[in-house]
């Protein structure tokens, strides 16, 4: 079976109706990103971080997967699929991806400010005075600029495995993440799935790149459906 690494960033999210940091009216606009996303705007304003991630915590509610994920699904039934995401939602898993990388944390969880191994479920608000149960405030499960990025690894050693590599939703423009799909191997070609898709650095030496100008909602189940016929040629 052929190992399938997708990397998903906010472009898939979008179409599910999550206001992406990038958007002409999106969270970098209501707020200094350094306040709300940097290990300073925790120590200077926790109050506000916390009520920023709780907003959109909330918002996870009101929205679904959309077709783009549903499709990555689907891929499962023929390859062995791994989903390297940015981002923080948790709507590959609702859409019932099996194996999923998320680089930048997850939402639905909160961690301790004392020991970052102390992670837990919390699909609610977190609120001041929540603790681990060392006694220590507890987080925002989130990789805010400035901070290692734990997974990224992981991550590198799954695109190392890859016989194909799709990429999602992503300007390919924001490191380290951008950097990942050096790490896989030379044959595996690279499907770009991005309505306005730009060529980084890493993409421009891939010979077998196949560019589609297109949402991810559409995009995906074409090449979805694309995929699984020709595994069933092969078979």
């Amino acid at each position: 079976m052929k190992t399938i690494v997708v990397l998903t960033g906010a472009g898939i999210s979008a179409e599910s109706g999550i206001r992406t940091f990038r958007d002409a009216d999106g969270l970098w606009e209501e707020h200094d990103i350094m306040e709300v996303a940097s290990i300073e705007g925790w120590r200077k304003n926790p109050e506000l971080v916390l009520r920023f991630y709780n907003q959109r915590r909330r918002q996870l509610k009101e929205v679904a997967p959309n077709p783009g994920h549903a499709a990555l699904v689907q891929l499962e039934s023929k390859y062995d699929v791994h989903i390297v995401t940015q981002n923080v939602d948790d709507l590959h898993e609702r859409a019932g991806s099996s194996n999923i990388v998320h680089l930048h944390g997850e939402l639905r969880k909160a961690r301790s400010t004392k020991d970052a191994s102390l992670v837990y479920d919390w699909p609610d608000d977190i609120k001041t005075g929540d603790t681990c149960e060392l006694g220590a405030p507890l987080r925002p499960h989130i990789v805010w600029f400035g901070e290692m990025v734990p997974q990224l690894e992981k991550a590198a050693q799954l695109m190392t495995k890859a016989d194909i590599v799709i990429i999602v939703g992503t300007s390919m423009q924001v490191y380290p993440a951008a950097g990942l799909v050096a790490y896989a191997p030379p044959h595996a070609p690279v499907h770009y799935i991005d309505p306005n898709p730009m060529i980084n650095y890493e993409l421009s030496d891939r010979r077998n790149l196949h560019v589609m100008a297109e949402k991810a909602a559409a995009g995906v189940p074409a090449l979805v459906a694309q995929l699984l016929e020709d595994s069933d040629k092969s078979d």
